[in-house]
């Protein structure tokens, strides 16, 4: 069975890029392109991991993910930020929100699913 990503980006190109990677190494990726909306498709997939831009229009990652952190059943899923934000704070700002990981951007192609596994295996280590 295919592990699910939820993709939340509000950015066309950057979902394109992301899904296709993350669909060329085996995950089954469905999208949002804001927060909110994210959030609705969490509860109602509990996907496997959720990756979050922080830049979002209406409601920003920070948002998102202490929202999703406060959902019983989505405590436990892997949420890694994906996002241009690279001063200094922002990776700390991101942790303290709920993520678990931070993917600055523009993501390398050659090596965005292997940070994920990384980060993804380091939230959920194995028994």
């Amino acid at each position: 069975m295919k592990k699910s990503a939820l993709l939340i980006e509000d950015n066309e190109q950057n979902r394109y890029l992301a899904t296709f990677l993350l669909e060329y190494h085996g995950y089954r990726v469905v999208a949002a392109e804001d927060g909110e909306r994210g959030i609705e498709l969490a509860r109602e997939l509990r996907p496997d991991l959720v990756l979050l831009d922080i830049q979002l229009p209406r409601m920003d990652g920070y948002a998102v993910a202490s929202a999703l952190r406060l959902i019983e059943a989505l405590r436990d899923i892997p949420i890694i930020a994906v996002t241009s934000y690279a001063m200094m704070g922002d990776r700390e700002r991101a942790l303290d929100a709920g993520c678990n990981g931070y993917i600055e951007k523009p993501i390398d192609p050659a090596t965005f699913a292997e940070q994920i596994a990384k980060i993804a295996a380091f939230a959920n280590p194995a028994p």
